[in-house]
């Protein structure tokens, strides 16, 4: 982090350097050179200074990501689907990989439930600032009275447990269903018993993976699955004190919901922790979201730091 802050000076200094001439010049295409350089340059400094937050081990690696329609159906399930849609592109344009772990079809569109994995760094420590309750306002597609509905879906975000960290699962503290899968996948999985849903008898705790065609790689994909559900509660255990991951679960109920999203009748994402706020709509439902996730890391440094002193 030294070696990029110091880079970071060295490209300022030069930047500098750079509009000084073109001022002297009167060159409106360096300036404007300048101006894009500088915007580089905010973007890159506000990314360290969030990446500086980061202090536990979990924070640089991978995330298991779920979401989870709320009550309202189709709408509600179409909404779950679209947070979905936007999580992937938000990976895709970090350069993330992301890979679907289990869905859960609506019965006439979008989505019940869907279970997702997202590596590369610091992908836990970014996607903490998605869970909770995501509300949506809109003209319901659906209503052929083009009424307003508001729908709600719930995020939750756990550290993946990697092959580095202990978690002790004995074969006899689980009960392992089959079944016949509901998702996509053709005519081999929706006609064989490939679906797999394990219980973890000790907390109750029940995953489930049905989006691979073999029964073995769908038990090991919902294995992977437990395993980073436990780890979390584990680490809520360590921390329970202070883990503000914890007390955002606490606080991830239907009526407070962390962010909503309008498109009608004017349009606008706004978060509820931070107050920050932008019109664009469609560019945050198309990823775009590394400054709400910013807002959100400074908050809680903040927060921390009040609580501290």
């Amino acid at each position: 982090m030294v070696g990029r802050f110091s880079g970071l000076d060295r490209d300022l200094d030069d930047t500098e350097v750079l509009l000084e001439l073109a001022l002297e010049e009167e060159d409106q295409p360096v300036l404007d050179e300048v101006a894009q350089k500088l915007g580089r340059l905010e973007e890159d400094v506000r990314k360290l200074e969030v990446e500086r937050l980061f202090s536990e081990p979990e924070d640089t690696g991978e995330a298991i990501v779920e979401i989870h329609a709320g009550a309202g159906g189709t709408e509600a399930q179409d909404w779950a689907e679209m947070l979905l849609r936007m999580y992937l592109k938000w990976a895709e344009r970090e350069g993330y990989k992301s890979q679907i772990m289990d869905t859960l079809p609506g019965e006439e569109a979008g989505i019940k439930s869907a279970t997702f994995s997202v590596e590369g760094e610091y992908a836990y420590g970014r996607l903490q600032a998605e869970m909770g309750i995501h509300r949506l306002v809109r003209i319901s597609p659906f209503d052929a009275n083009s009424r307003r509905h508001t729908s709600f879906a719930a995020v939750f975000v756990y550290p993946s447990a990697d092959e580095t960290v202990d978690i002790n699962i004995e074969e006899t503290d689980l009960k392992i269903d089959t079944f016949r899968s509901s998702g996509a996948g053709g005519q081999h999985v929706n006609t064989t018993d490939s679906a797999v849903r394990i219980t973890y008898i000790p907390t109750g705790i029940v995953v489930q993976c049905q989006n691979e065609r073999s029964q073995h790689k769908n038990k090991a994909m919902a294995l992977k699955i437990l395993r980073s559900r436990l780890y979390d509660l584990e680490l809520q255990k360590r921390r329970e004190d202070k883990d503000s991951q914890h007390k955002a679960k606490k606080e991830i109920a239907w009526g407070s919901q962390i962010r909503s999203y309008v498109l009608h009748p004017y349009q606008m994402v706004k978060d509820h922790r931070t107050g920050w706020e932008t019109g664009n709509v469609n560019a945050v439902l198309d990823g775009d979201l590394n400054r709400p996730i910013q807002e959100w890391l400074l908050y809680e440094a903040r927060e921390s730091e009040a609580a501290a002193s």
